[in-house]
């Protein structure tokens, strides 16, 4: 408060605080610097320390949730790329095992097109129906 008027000064606070002689012989010399004011070191310091704090709150609040979102996620990706070694493995055996179908085959490309369209409604119906091949739920 100014002296004069009683009143805030530019929209400020005047606080009183102790702090050990060491400390304050440490602001008193980073305040020689022009420019500078113990109360704006004061109010900078404070400031920081504040922001910190709140930071620590958001951690304390959101962290473990967080961190089992984060677990999730390291599953899934885990998850995909054994799907996807899985299906590599698989069209390598079969690429490498079964002989292609002859030109005028319509016989076995006719079978090839219905086992096909049997595999897709098979994984349509298992997704629909929310359980996957190896008894556990599709998706998941």
């Amino acid at each position: 408060m100014s002296a004069r008027s009683g009143q805030p000064r530019g929209g400020q606070v005047r606080h009183q605080l102790y702090m050990s002689r060491g400390l304050s012989e440490r602001l008193a010399a980073l305040a020689r610097k022009p420019g500078v004011t113990m109360s704006s070191i004061m109010a900078e310091a404070l400031d920081a320390w504040l922001v910190r704090k709140g930071a620590d709150e958001l951690q304390l609040r959101f962290g473990a949730r967080l961190d089992r979102v984060s677990r999730a996620l390291a599953r899934v990706e885990r998850n995909s790329q054994i799907e996807i070694e899985i299906l590599a493995l698989l069209v390598r055996y079969l690429l490498a095992s079964v002989p292609p179908v002859a030109e005028g085959d319509d016989v076995a490309r006719a079978q090839g097109r219905e086992r096909f369209e049997w595999f897709t409604l098979k994984v349509a119906e298992a997704f629909r129906e929310g359980r996957g091949s190896f008894g556990t739920e599709a998706g998941k």
